[in-house]
């Protein structure tokens, strides 16, 4: 197990309410007992995520969040675990994701596409200093803050690659991929690299402004159909548009990833960008052109009556239920897949990596360090992982469970 120089625990934190979920756990927010400052709580299951095979994404995930720290980005303060669930613990945002706002049919102006675009040219940029591709930018997985302002988050299918180095494997989500991703999968060749994450920015731009993609591509469409739809297809912008937006969007959206717009320079040299005060930028202080409501909560209710009703094991009962467990497990022996199963969870737990910012930053105050990014072990970390194979501790023992 790994520390960093305190752990925190379940019970420095109070449980408020469920406000999502998705494929690698739940998210609800909690109040750190010491400081009564709020964070969102992710919390996975270790059985599940076992029993799935997905312990490897998650330990990725870790691993690159630790070594991040970003205005335009959702950032780790703390991980830890125990006998159930792994925790992950990050950035409230309160104004909810993009995805959330155009199913309530936001209509989103150009000028408030113009400042995410140029935020989160930022991220992508900072994420391309550490040689790491997102993979799955898209409006599910950019967070508001309660002023406006976009944060990325989810990056349990990033990826480290060296500086000549290319990713291979087909991670994302289908309508937001770019090209060289589908071909990678289904030609072979060369791979692909950072430009997939601003292609993903240029489709993600274009569905926030017209309210659709421009491709017609969904999760079950195949990928011989797509790459033809990439052949035969233009991009057709709205007449509504900026000259200067549309130039922007369709440089984002060129399929051949040498001629994109991949880069912050490359944003920033757009004569639509030409005004742009960027260290107004980084520093919020360009007003957001649209505001979530204030007076609610940015997200699906249903998540808060799942967990209290529907959820087999849900968090505020976690205690209680876990020295009942002790007390029941005590004199009994294990049947051959719990002891197997009980392998992979003694694996997980020995390699699990336990993370406290708060305070990693106190120590490097103390020993006069800068707060820069807070990552002096980030490229170390880094450079143990490969393309789709990162961190596979679990080996053959705990793939035989997941199969």
């Amino acid at each position: 197990m790994i520390l960093f120089y305190f752990t925190v625990n379940f019970d420095h934190f109070q449980i408020l309410r469920a406000i999502g979920k998705g494929s690698f756990g739940k998210v609800c927010i909690v109040q750190k007992r010491d400081t009564k400052k709020m964070y969102a709580m992710k919390y996975m299951n270790k059985q599940k995520c076992i029993e799935r095979d997905e312990v490897r994404n998650v330990f990725r995930e870790l691993q690159i969040m630790q070594g991040l720290e970003h205005p335009f980005l959702v950032n780790l303060w703390y991980s830890f675990q125990d006998e159930e669930d792994m925790f992950m613990v990050v950035d409230l945002l309160l104004g909810g994701d993009l995805r959330y706002h155009l199913q309530q049919n936001v209509h989103f102006k150009e000028e408030a596409v113009k400042l995410y675009i140029c935020e989160l040219a930022m991220a992508l940029d900072y994420l391309q200093t550490y040689n790491i591709i997102h993979r799955d930018i898209k409006p599910d997985n950019i967070l508001l803050d309660e002023h406006g302002h976009v944060h990325i988050t989810d990056f349990n299918v990033a990826t480290i690659v060296g500086d000549s180095e290319k990713a291979t494997s087909m991670a994302g989500t289908k309508p937001y991929m770019a090209p060289e991703v589908f071909q990678s999968y289904l030609e072979g060749g060369p791979g692909y690299s950072y430009p997939v994450d601003w292609w993903s920015l240029g489709i993600t731009a274009y569905e926030l402004l017209r309210g659709w993609r421009p491709y017609d591509i969904h999760s079950n469409t195949a990928v011989e159909e797509i790459l033809l739809m990439f052949r035969a297809e233009k991009v057709h912008c709205s007449s509504t548009w900026s000259k200067g937006m549309v130039e922007l969007i369709k440089m984002l959206l060129v399929k051949e990833p040498d001629c994109r717009l991949s880069s912050l320079k490359d944003v920033q040299n757009s004569p639509y960008l030409a005004n742009v005060n960027w260290d107004a930028v980084l520093e919020k202080i360009v007003p957001p052109g649209f505001v979530p409501n204030k007076g609610r909560l940015n997200c699906d209710p249903t998540f808060e009556l799942e967990e209290m009703i529907l959820e087999s094991k849900p968090l505020h009962k976690k205690k209680k239920r876990l020295a009942k467990n002790k007390s029941k497990d005590i004199g009994k022996e294990s049947s051959p897949l719990n002891g197997h199963l009980q392998q992979c969870l003694d694996t997980v737990h020995k390699e699990f990596i336990i993370f406290n910012r708060e305070k990693l930053r106190k120590r490097r105050a103390a020993s006069g360090q800068t707060d820069n990014n807070e990552s002096g072990s980030c490229s170390q970390t880094h450079e143990k992982m490969q393309d789709g194979h990162n961190n596979n501790v679990l080996g053959t023992v705990c793939t035989t469970i997941a199969s």
